[in-house]
């Protein structure tokens, strides 16, 4: 006898989405087929994260804020493993000097305020303590965004990380 409950259908249906819009988010990073197609293939190999093993400490808000180091400059990121990308707010973004024109929001995120634009770029080096990573794709976020993330293309290059109770152990 197959039992199917509510909270089961939710879990799924929660999953489901977030497969379809990581997928989208993906897609859209990496342009459509057509546009692609015109220009000679170009293989771009990631490399993995280089360094040594970082720590990060639990906030008093029981989040994990990472201090990092973006193109050689200071930004205060939540550690969040349900982002697809590092996403950054306009203004983390200004200050790093990544400053999109109009026309670069072409895509479409979700924020705790609702539908946001936002824009594509590659961040040179994302450093945490001793975990740096290159080549980061990263979306900056119109408004809505009220701190930036450090999502999984920075943390799925890692080689592993691990949470504790009190910290976050990020191994390139």
């Amino acid at each position: 006898m197959i039992r199917i409950d509510l909270q089961s259908v939710i879990v799924f249906g929660v999953a489901l989405t977030a497969s379809f819009a990581t997928a989208l988010t993906i897609r859209h990073l990496e342009g459509d087929g057509a546009a692609q197609a015109a220009t000679a293939p170009v293989a771009i190999v990631a490399p993995a994260a280089v360094g040594t093993a970082a720590q990060v400490v639990k906030g008093a808000d029981g989040h994990y804020w990472a201090q990092a180091r973006i193109d050689g400059r200071a930004v205060r990121l939540l550690v969040d493993t349900g982002a697809s990308v590092v996403a950054l707010t306009r203004a983390d973004a200004a200050r790093l000097g990544v400053d999109p024109e109009p026309a670069a929001f072409t895509g479409q995120v979700q924020t705790a305020s609702g539908l946001a634009r936002a824009a594509p770029v590659r961040l040179k080096t994302v450093s945490v303590a001793g975990a740096r990573v290159d080549q980061v794709e990263a979306l900056v976020v119109e408004q809505g965004l009220e701190y930036s993330l450090l999502g999984m293309s920075y943390l799925g290059r890692l080689s592993a990380f691990e949470a504790t109770p009190t910290s976050l152990t990020l191994r390139p």
